[in-house]
């Protein structure tokens, strides 16, 4: 009797074994959000704790090149485990709105966080940063009253002076792609020419590297995106600190059609699998908070309206934007791509 009893008991302990571990399982289920990034940033991962500590819902990331990404949710398809992507180009978050690999998001809590011109065709993406495509100059060398639009630097007077990173890289891709977008591909072209006509050096390094060689002397002004200078005047190398402290901001064709912005956004995957919790992030990274955080730590624009840039942003000024779609720097991204091959841009 005593053994009979016994083994009631312990298969009462099984099934009780298996009741919480199936509702452990459905817990974890509903409460993870899983991100493929290629955003490498410690403010974003302190971003994503506070959010876990906020909602209890888990933040897991994948991090790799955003081409890989891309390709691993294509590949997956309805088998992905990812429910958002984030990336750091608009381009490539049209490019997998185009080829299904996404889908909209339904909030309005994102729709009053970030404005109309930041969201992508009837949400497919939204951004979650700004970044200012400006000229860089070396306050000793350059007087700003010399510089006025990004194709003035095509002229004869920059022959020699002008830094620029590769050809290959995505932000120079969108800049170019812009240029189509607004002058077509013909003015697109002469500016791409000129350019490489009046570069310094053939392209090497990061936006970092092309500061550090307008300091070292190698050429007089650099195209870079803002938030590089933020990094450098707020790194813990004196010698980085040393260079940013050298150089000057300034915002190109203020007079023109407007300073070229790119953003880091995400997306909803089509076949996500907790859509309603990944919502909830992105809620939360375009709300006032993490805005803050972006805007403080990583030296990126603020998307939402309610926040105000950093100081540091402010210092360099207000400026106006590029007034365009900005899904056409992924729709012209191949054209741009091809100029710059025709043009000798490497």
């Amino acid at each position: 009797l005593l053994e009979e009893k016994m083994k009631r008991i312990i298969s009462l302990i099984v099934v009780l074994v298996m009741v919480l571990a199936l509702a452990a399982c459905g817990q974890t289920e509903e409460n993870v959000v899983n991100i493929y990034t290629d955003r490498h940033y410690d403010t974003d991962q302190a971003l994503y704790d506070t959010f876990t500590q906020e909602t209890g819902i888990t933040v897991n990331v994948i991090k790799a090149g955003s081409d890989e990404l891309l390709e691993r949710l294509s590949t997956e398809g309805e088998e992905t485990e990812a429910d958002l992507i984030v990336t750091s180009d608009v381009g490539r978050l049209y490019n997998a709105s185009e080829k299904s690999l996404t889908k909209a998001f339904d909030s309005a809590t994102i729709e009053g966080n970030v404005p109309g011109h930041l969201r992508g065709k009837e949400n497919q993406w939204t951004a979650l940063t700004v970044r200012a495509r400006v000229i860089t100059y070396a306050l000793d060398r350059v007087d700003p009253s010399e510089l006025s639009t990004y194709e003035a630097l095509t002229e004869p007077q920059w022959a020699g002076r002008v830094l620029v990173r590769s050809s290959s890289n995505i932000y120079n891709q969108s800049l170019l792609a812009s240029f189509i977008a607004l002058n077509g591909e013909v003015a697109a072209k002469e500016w791409a020419k000129g350019l490489v006509d009046n570069m310094a050096r053939t392209p090497e390094g990061n936006d970092r590297d092309q500061m550090k060689a307008v300091v070292s002397g190698d050429g007089d002004v650099a195209i870079v995106n803002t938030y590089y200078l933020g990094k450098l005047l707020n790194s813990s190398d004196s010698y980085e600190v040393e260079v940013g402290e050298k150089i000057g901001v300034f915002f190109p064709n203020q007079d023109t059609n407007g300073t070229h912005i790119n953003i880091s956004g995400a997306a909803l995957t089509k076949h996500g699998k907790n859509t309603d919790e990944a919502t909830q992030l992105l809620e939360f990274l375009t709300g006032e908070k993490a805005q803050a955080d972006y805007a403080n730590a990583n030296y990126e624009y603020p998307v939402n309206g309610s926040v105000e840039p950093s100081e540091l942003l402010r210092s360099w000024g207000e400026f106006s934007i590029q007034d365009i779609d900005l899904s056409l720097l992924g729709k012209y991204n191949s054209d741009a791509v091809k100029v710059f091959n025709e043009e000798g841009w490497q």
